[in-house]
């Protein structure tokens, strides 16, 4: 009995904590994941063992994007890789600036990245606007499946 209770609130533990980390550097979608298989393991909840495969190649995927997409975003707008450590590190900076401080953070250091590579201030801009909107994209993943798998844990339980 104990041991469920103490699965379950590990479950949501890491499902929030997975949500969270959907915008924070952190492994969002594989936090969830091991969420579901934690709730899964507790008498609380039961998955379709096909769901929990589903779910396990979603995450996969959705953290090859995760890591394919800005790198897209750079190069499909003319940035460098100076652009993309930029914007991870102004990410970083941007997290002692609350959640607005993430994207400022993001698109600011992504612009310095691309300005330290000597691009014009045209240049640097575009390609700091390609690699935003690539980690926009990354979040919106990582947001909508630790979502759908917390509604999933949700209507499980009820």
């Amino acid at each position: 009995m104990w041991v469920d209770i103490l699965l379950a609130i590990l479950a949501w533990i890491c499902l929030i904590i997975g949500l969270i980390g959907s915008v924070l550097p952190l492994p969002g979608p594989p936090l969830s994941l091991l969420g579901i298989f934690l709730l899964h393991g507790s008498r609380y909840a039961e998955f379709d063992t096909g769901l929990l495969w589903v779910l396990s190649l979603a995450t996969i995927v959705v953290s090859v994007l995760d890591y394919l997409v800005p790198m897209w975003g750079v190069k499909k707008f003319g940035g460098s890789k100076w652009g993309m450590w930029g914007s991870t590190i102004g990410l970083l900076v941007g997290l002692f600036f609350g959640p607005l401080g993430i994207f400022i953070g993001a698109f600011v250091g992504g612009l310095l990245g691309e300005l330290a590579a000597g691009k014009d201030s045209a240049r640097a801009m575009k390609a700091a606007f390609g690699s935003f909107i690539g980690f926009l994209f990354g979040i919106v993943l990582k947001l909508a499946l630790c979502v759908i798998m917390i509604w999933y844990a949700v209507a499980e339980m009820l």
